[in-house]
């Protein structure tokens, strides 16, 4: 079994800890809530130097690239030579090229593991990661990432996996919210929302909110697992990539903006769920697949 630890035990971060705890490997935690620490029960509480310190592999879960930034120094002052920074969270391509540089100075490693499912997924091993790291470092994470999802694909060097995340996240932003712009446009015909989703996926324009999604929309204020602030960030990091990349990205410009607008309406705590609450406020009429009762 290895020695692991996890820094930030969030929705992804609590439940793959607990996983690892599950697999019988000796696990360290780090979190700034002594109650999300406390919540892993079999893991060993200690801050980020005490995690590095005692980890041959230490998952990063952290909101933000700065977060991550923010941690690593700290993590490679203790950690052991030839130990993996395996960073789970959504960040930036280039921030992540450069952390790997500087912890290459350091003697350690870093792989990119950002992932899709969310915390459910995380809960029932049902993740998907998209890797990006040195084919050796990679190696000796993969035993880890199988267990945790399932799917794992390594797609190259740093930067890659946290490319392929981004460019799955604007395709999932984007037909979440243009299927509310569709029903709000169809709600405004007086058509049943039912049978306008039903009569696009019998036509075959659906995609997977249509598939998947759609069935939740009448249910608001669900504990938040991926919050709307969260996504304003991916989404400025989608425009930050297709601006390093030079490719003209106006859909994305225009979804990380319905998101920003989110925000400003007060629903960035709120789950990604209630992004219809942001498409009614700004159509001025209720989605609802079921009649009022």
């Amino acid at each position: 079994m290895a020695r692991v630890g996890v820094i930030g035990l969030g929705n992804i971060g609590g439940a793959v800890a607990a996983n690892l705890v599950e697999d019988g490997h000796e696990v360290v935690v780090a979190d700034t809530d002594p109650a999300r620490v406390a919540a892993v029960s079999g893991a060993r509480a200690g801050d980020v130097a005490a995690v590095a310190a005692a980890s041959d592999i230490t998952m990063t879960s952290l909101p933000t690239p700065d977060d991550v930034a923010g941690v690593a120094p700290a993590w490679a002052a203790a950690a052991p030579a030839g130990a993996i920074l395996l960073d789970l969270s959504t960040s930036s391509p280039a921030a992540n090229r450069a952390l790997a540089e500087t912890l290459a100075g350091t003697g350690h490693h870093l792989v990119e593991a950002p992932l899709t499912g969310g915390a459910v997924g995380a809960q029932r091993r049902t993740l998907v990661f998209m890797v990006g790291g040195d084919d050796e470092p990679v190696a000796r994470c993969l035993p880890l990432l199988e267990r945790l999802g399932r799917a794992t694909f390594h797609l190259g060097p740093v930067g890659t996996g946290t490319t392929m995340k981004l460019v799955n996240s604007l395709l999932a932003f984007t037909c979440t919210w243009v299927s509310l712009e569709g029903l709000s446009m169809a709600a405004a015909a007086g058509l049943d929302l039912r049978t306008a989703v039903e009569v696009v996926r019998t036509g075959g324009a659906t995609n997977f909110f249509i598939d998947h999604g759609v069935d939740g929309m009448d249910t608001r204020g669900r504990p938040t697992q991926f919050a709307l602030a969260l996504a304003a960030k991916d989404a400025r990091l989608i425009e930050a990539l297709a601006g390093a990349s030079g490719v003209p990205a106006p859909v994305a410009a225009a979804v990380s903006g319905v998101l920003a607008d989110a925000v400003a309406r007060g629903l960035g705590d709120h789950d990604w769920s209630d992004l219809v609450v942001a498409a009614e406020d700004r159509a001025g009429r209720p989605l609802r697949l079921s009649a009022p009762t």
